[in-house]
């Protein structure tokens, strides 16, 4: 859109002007600016970085000492309250007129509690001056809409040489403390040892006491126990005989009762070994021979059953072939009972013509029947006086003869002339 305007997250936009009884303020985001009517104005969120120099300050005692200090302030936009103090403050101003003002503050604040404090302090608790100066430089920079991110001390010096005679003097005072302990460490370390030797020697020699007891007991208690051992040994011995003799006799028994209870057991597998054939039998022959008979049984059984099922299906067949045959002679007779009788009828009004187309019909029978010996005959042998026809022509035209005398032997038959017939019905 033309009038929406956006900043980035390192940026506010505030907007001023009608519809705003108080500046709208937009960190990181979009807004909608009339033109001409309202006003936008942006502000930098970016973190600065301060070296806050405070140069030949007197501290509590007096002493000049300089102090450099690094501070990484920024305007807080996550906060309303210090965002709107901060454009009360600082909006129309550079970003480094912000920085001289935050700078000057802290730089004031820094002198502040250097007064307060000695130069012992602020040298040797560096965390607690650099805590000292962000609490209180906080709270007017805060009004400003200005957080501190951190601050540190980054150098401490004196032209007068106060810290380095502060040095030297702690540095003697530690190298003197440092000799004294040494002395005294090895004082203590002698006295330590002699009575360390002394310890050792006495617990050497009571040592030595009781090794020296504890091997007279061991050999008493030694030549005890041996008696008692061989005295243990010798019961153990001739017990371990008579057992030895009470086992083997146990043994014996046990292997006695061992072969009767094989020789049961014989009984009982050459037993079971009856009764297994006894079954072998009974499954191998009985059942078989059983199930064979049944079997044919339930064969013969079976093919009486089809035999008079096929005898019923043969007689069923039969009686419904011959009504089949029956209607269908039923039904051709009357087909031809009804064609002779139109025959009939067709004659008594075509008499003459009706003899003629059956004659005309019949006449390639005829003429066929006539032919058919010819086709049986393998050989022919002709005999001509060397007058007319010779061979095959010979004998078409003798069946040509035979067939042109039919219509005077259907006329002879029927008192019809064809010949007539078939001229007249040609002109026509």
């Amino acid at each position: 859109m033309v009038f929406f305007n956006t900043c980035g997250p390192n940026e506010a936009m505030v907007v001023s002007g009608c519809f705003h009884a108080r500046p709208a303020l937009v960190s990181g985001g979009r807004i909608f600016v009339w033109p001409v009517f309202q006003k936008l104005q942006r502000i930098s969120l970016n973190t600065m970085t301060l070296n806050v120099e405070s140069p030949r300050v007197y501290t509590r005692h007096g002493v000049p000492i300089s102090v450099t200090g690094i501070a990484q302030v920024k305007i807080q936009g996550q906060n309303q309250e210090m965002l709107h103090a901060a454009c009360q403050q600082f909006l129309g101003k550079s970003a480094e007129q912000t920085r001289h003002i935050a700078l000057e503050t802290l730089e004031g604040h820094q002198r502040a509690i250097m007064g307060t404090m000695t130069v012992e302090e602020i040298y040797r608790d560096r965390k607690k001056f650099s805590k000292s100066v962000f609490e209180v430089a906080s709270s007017d920079l805060v009004n400003m809409g200005i957080s501190i991110v951190s601050y540190t001390i980054k150098d401490i010096r004196d032209e007068e040489g106060y810290l380095h005679a502060l040095g030297m003097s702690r540095t003697a005072q530690v190298k003197r403390d440092a000799r004294i302990g040494e002395a005294e460490a090895k004082r203590d370390s002698g006295i330590k040892e002699a009575i360390a030797e002394e310890a050792r020697l006495k617990a050497k020699y009571e040592n030595d006491t009781q090794i020296a007891k504890a091997k007279r007991d061991f050999e008493l208690k030694k030549a005890g126990y041996d008696i008692e051992v061989q005295t243990k040994n010798a019961t153990s011995q001739m017990a371990y005989n008579l057992q030895a003799a009470v086992t083997k006799q146990k043994i014996k028994e046990e292997e006695m009762q061992i072969k009767v209870v094989e020789r049961g057991q014989q009984i009982k597998v050459q037993e079971q070994e009856i009764a297994r054939r006894e079954r072998e039998l009974e499954a191998t022959v009985r059942q078989p021979a059983e199930a064979e008979k049944y079997r044919l049984e339930k064969l013969a059984e079976a093919n009486r059953n089809r035999v008079i099922l096929e005898a019923e299906a043969q007689s069923e067949a039969i009686k419904v072939k011959g009504d089949a045959e029956a209607f269908a002679i039923e039904a051709k007779a009357k087909a031809e009972a009804e064609q002779m009788a139109k025959k009939a009828d067709a004659w008594k009004e075509y008499r003459e013509a009706a003899i003629v187309d059956m004659v005309l019909e019949t006449m390639p029978k005829i003429a066929a029947e006539i032919a058919a010996p010819l086709s049986q005959v393998n050989k022919i042998t002709m005999v001509s006086n060397g007058k007319g026809e010779v061979g095959a022509s010979k004998v078409t035209g003798e069946i040509l003869d035979i067939v042109a005398k039919l219509p005077k032997a259907v006329e002879a038959l029927t008192g019809i002339d064809i010949s007539k017939a078939m001229s007249l019905s040609n002109r026509v």
